[in-house]
């Protein structure tokens, strides 16, 4: 993800995903490094995004030129059962850089801030990118967990307050 804000090429359209969209939405996560990182396969990425709405989820999509640009899975009420939570962030290698993870989290912020207060996200410690492009959109640190998915990994705790 890009440090600092760019102008997009082509506006970024952002909707609720499809059942068609998830296999696409899987295929993003399992051609990240990141995720690659923490073995997600594809069949497991799918299930996650299918299964979320079981669970309060919602998962969007960001397409530009009418292709997959990126998706968000969110629960609005999924940090302590009050906050929002986003559970998954991913754009495209080709889109980043281009506002389309300024699209997703503006749409996944509007959505919670109907609901709730303030979101709550798990980023990597070794992914610098992230983090900053995060601060960038007013996150904050506000915890860490150490080898909480893996073990040599911290997942930092930020929190924004939506309102």
């Amino acid at each position: 993800m890009a440090s600092e804000a760019h102008t997009p090429l082509a506006a970024a359209r952002v909707t609720p995903a499809t059942a068609a969209d998830l296999d696409d939405c899987a295929g993003l996560i399992v051609a990240t490094p990141l995720w690659q990182r923490y073995t997600v396969t594809r069949e497991g990425a799918r299930r996650t995004l299918a299964d979320a709405p079981d669970h309060g989820g919602r998962v969007l999509v960001a397409r530009v030129d009418d292709e997959l640009a990126g998706f968000v899975l969110v629960y609005p009420r999924g940090g302590f059962a009050r906050s929002g939570y986003i559970r998954l962030l991913g754009v495209a290698a080709a889109c980043q850089g281009q506002g389309v993870g300024d699209a997703l989290m503006a749409a996944a912020e509007s959505l919670v801030a109907d609901v709730a207060p303030d979101m709550f996200l798990l980023v990597s410690d070794f992914n610098i990118d992230a983090q900053r492009f995060y601060q960038r959109l007013g996150y904050i640190q506000v915890g860490a967990l150490p080898a909480y998915v893996l073990p040599d990994v911290t997942e930092l705790i930020l929190w924004k307050k939506l309102h």
